[in-house]
């Protein structure tokens, strides 16, 4: 697995974990500022994140063609990584009452 470094935070969210029994911890996801990738070719762009407090807190990554795509596929990422370490936890997370937690962005489809 390569290693992400987060970078400066542009955009953070926290969210309730509510367990089985109702204790409620934090979860935190962070957004590092989009950067050009160092290691393409094209000069695609990399975004970093990270969620503290549900399992891995290893700084992942998404990449696109220019920064906004980079940011947008990096906040889809953590959405679904989101809903799988819930699941595997067993637990709900909460933000506003919202199922997607606010997080909803859907990438591109090809024609």
């Amino acid at each position: 697995m390569t290693a992400y470094e987060l970078g400066p935070v542009v955009a953070e969210r926290r969210v309730e974990c509510v367990a089985g029994d109702g204790t409620r911890t934090e979860v935190v996801i962070r957004f590092g500022a989009p950067h050009p990738d160092p290691l393409s070719p094209h000069d695609d762009w990399c975004c970093p994140h990270q969620v503290l407090g549900l399992g891995d807190e290893a700084v992942g990554a998404s990449f696109g063609v220019d920064s906004l795509q980079a940011l947008l596929l990096s906040v889809h990422r953590v959405r679904l990584e989101l809903a799988e370490r819930a699941a595997r936890a067993a637990v709900d997370l909460d933000w506003l009452g919202l199922a997607d937690l606010g997080l909803t962005v859907e990438p591109p489809t090809r024609p």
